[in-house]
């Protein structure tokens, strides 16, 4: 039998008992109207009076206060059922308004009239990352910089004035902490599976966010604040997301099937699997991957614990110790220190699309921001679902015994297949820089066919010099080319002309398209990268202000609009463009040579490393007041050439000293 059918659940004995029985060992049947007024307002105290603490520190004591709760959350339960959604929507719908998403808690109430098992896991968790979102709205009415973790929020003085202490504390019973239900962490991680989680728990948490709202209101009326909610994460560059192809029915029916077969899937988990799957067909793109994140995790955590050989890990920790997450999963080495052995089983590409899609800082992190609220379930876009079932589906197919499934079904996921065995970061700050570069090389490449005035209008004005210099500077940098020369990919070189052939978007194109290896960058490579992100960054500011300045000028040049010092002016920057197109097009070739030997960075001694860094900061400082200068209110042509000739020469040096990390390599 497979390991993975073996596992009846994820759940640690005391971590099932707290959530599965202990709520349950009152029989009690409650009178709701001890809690709930005729006009439907929430009695908080005698919710509160069922919280226990210990003796010893008057912390909140779970375990009693769970014990004593359970009949409280029946009896709600039972009372949701009672209503129509009519009745419901009369009397609650009000108190959701704070939330920002009061549609949500209502479709709730509707999973409770039919209880089916994984809809109620899911409408928990969107319940308690939108709760948590608006939390971290009301925390800011008070405090400052909002909580990252829900536990923290939860614990935070600031909720604790405007709802009182009993009452944070009661939340805390359910979810955000490690000794209560912890319900959010135990099915966001992929802890519980569907028959795991009771409905009651459901309802209460469906019930106390009414009551958080009408405490709410009474608290904005007596300080007459006023709660704004934060704007939704969009996700940008949707673009960068299609990895792989979109999935047609063919596909879908595919992972219909391997999810059956696979030893990726647990098969107490079979159902959300399942749920998964339709969302998508449904077009209930955020519904999917919700339910899918977890059992990622889950598959993971399974391979992780058979790998590793520590199989006590697959189940949740006691709040002592810590979840294995995906956090833990994706690292380089375990606790005690010794390799993980992930990483080799699942492969690099597959490595980096995990990284990609929840980890990297530029990266769309679909998990945080789903579990923590940031993001609209309304607009979520399939581009990105896609991409994670996709994925889900060559995991299920890698962990599947190859007689189960015919060749001809095996070809409809092959294209899968494929994408997935050759998948590049997309987000890693090495594939970030190659981006960068690439687009202020399209950007200088524009500078050509900007509008320059006509010859014999230049003729006209006195006194302006400055060409010889111009020349001189373009000079430089061929001789620097010239010196780099042994460093560049060969048949990149034609002597007539070294500007014009070697500072090209082709070579850009070529170096960028080189295979950099990105897990687990050490720190000094991480440092470099910083540093040359920033100068790409700063060369296409000074491309977009030389754009901007350029066109504008023009258009006051031909309309007559331009005083003498103006037209002055203008003339230096049209010559001072002559020597910054090869200069920026040079910075951003030796950027693309450094990152392409930026792991030699690691075999410098801490001395050289630090020169080095010292000779990349300069450069840094050239390129940040390049952007100062060619600004439209400084406007400084003549230093722009000073400039420009000081950091050639420092440039020339450090090429003549072999610093450079491309140098390193020949």
């Amino acid at each position: 039998m497979a390991f993975s059918e073996s596992v009846t659940t994820c759940l640690s004995p005391p971590v099932h008992y707290m959530i599965c029985k202990l709520g349950f060992e009152k029989k009690d049947i409650y009178d709701l109207n001890d809690i709930l007024s005729g006009s439907g307002e929430i009695h908080w105290q005698a919710v509160t009076e069922h919280l226990y603490y210990l003796e010893s520190d008057q912390n909140v004591d779970y375990i009693k206060s769970i014990q004593s709760l359970g009949p409280v959350c029946e009896s709600v339960n039972l009372h949701f059922k009672s209503l129509t959604k009519e009745q419901f929507v009369i009397q609650y719908s009000l108190w959701f308004h704070w939330t920002n998403c009061p549609e949500l808690f209502l479709e709730v109430f509707d999973v409770l009239q039919y209880t089916q098992t994984t809809e109620v896991a899911l409408g928990l968790m969107k319940l308690t990352s939108c709760l948590e979102r608006a939390l971290g709205d009301v925390y800011l009415l008070i405090g400052k910089d909002c909580p990252f973790l829900l536990r923290d929020l939860l614990a935070s003085e600031q909720l604790a004035v405007v709802f009182g202490q009993a009452v944070m504390n009661v939340l805390r019973i359910f979810i955000g902490s490690p000794y209560g239900l912890n319900l959010r962490n135990i099915l966001w991680h992929g802890f519980a599976s569907p028959q795991e989680i009771p409905a009651k728990y459901c309802a209460m948490l469906l019930f106390l966010t009414a009551g958080l709202g009408q405490l709410l209101q009474a608290y904005l009326l007596q300080t007459k604040c006023i709660l704004t909610h934060r704007p939704y994460v969009t996700f940008i560059g949707l673009d960068e997301f299609n990895v792989f192809p979109d999935l047609n029915d063919e596909m879908l029916s595919m992972a219909e099937e391997l999810v059956k077969v696979s030893s990726f899937v647990l098969k107490t988990m079979l159902p959300f699997w399942m749920a998964a799957l339709t969302a998508f067909k449904q077009s209930r793109y955020a519904d999917c991957v919700i339910l899918l994140l977890p059992q990622l995790e889950v598959g993971l955590r399974v391979l992780f614990t058979t790998t590793n050989k520590c199989p006590n890990r697959l189940l949740t920790a006691e709040p002592s110790a810590l979840y294995t997450t995906f956090d833990e999963m994706l690292a380089k080495r375990l606790d005690n220190e010794e390799a993980n052995q992930l990483p080799a089983v699942l492969e690099e590409p597959a490595m980096e699309f995990l990284w990609d899609f929840l980890n990297h800082q530029e990266g769309p992190r679909v998990r945080d921001r789903l579990s923590h609220g940031e993001i609209n379930l309304e607009t979520f876009p399939r581009e990105v679902a896609n991409q994670i079932v996709a994925f889900a589906i060559t995991l299920l197919c890698r962990f599947s015994d190859e007689q189960v499934f015919a060749f001809k079904e095996y070809m409809v996921i092959k294209p899968l297949m494929n994408c997935s065995n050759c998948y590049r970061s997309q987000f890693h700050p090495i594939s970030r820089l190659k981006k960068q570069v690439l687009e202020c090389m399209k950007s200088i490449q524009l500078w050509p066919e900007l509008p320059t005035v006509p010859e014999e209008h230049i003729q006209t004005i006195k006194g302006l010099e400055g060409s010889a210099e111009a020349s001189t500077l373009i000079f430089m940098v061929s001789e620097i080319i010239s010196q780099l020369q042994q460093c560049m990919p060969q048949n990149c070189y034609s002597s007539d002309d070294a500007i014009n052939s070697i500072l090209t978007e082709r070579l850009l194109i070529e170096l960028c398209d080189r295979r950099i290896s990105t897990l687990y960058s050490p720190r000094p490579v991480l440092e470099i990268l910083v540093v040359l992100r920033k100068i790409s960054a700063q060369c296409h500011q000074v491309s977009e202000q030389v754009i901007a300045s350029t066109e504008l000028r023009f258009k006051q040049w031909m309309n007559k609009t331009l005083r003498s010092r103006q037209r002055h002016n203008y003339l230096r920057m049209l010559n001072s463009v002559k020597f910054l197109s090869p200069v920026l097009r040079l910075i951003l070739l030796l950027i693309t040579l450094e990152l392409v030997n930026v792991h030699l960075v690691c075999k410098k001694n801490p001395s050289d490393y630090q020169q080095y860094l010292k000779f990349l900061k300069s450069v840094l400082q050239y390129t940040e007041n390049l952007v100062t200068y060619t600004s439209p209110e400084k406007n400084k042509w003549d230093e722009t050439m000073e400039l420009t000739n000081k950091a050639l020469i420092k440039i020339r040096k450090i090429s003549d000293r072999k610093v450079m990390l491309m140098q390193l390599a020949t």
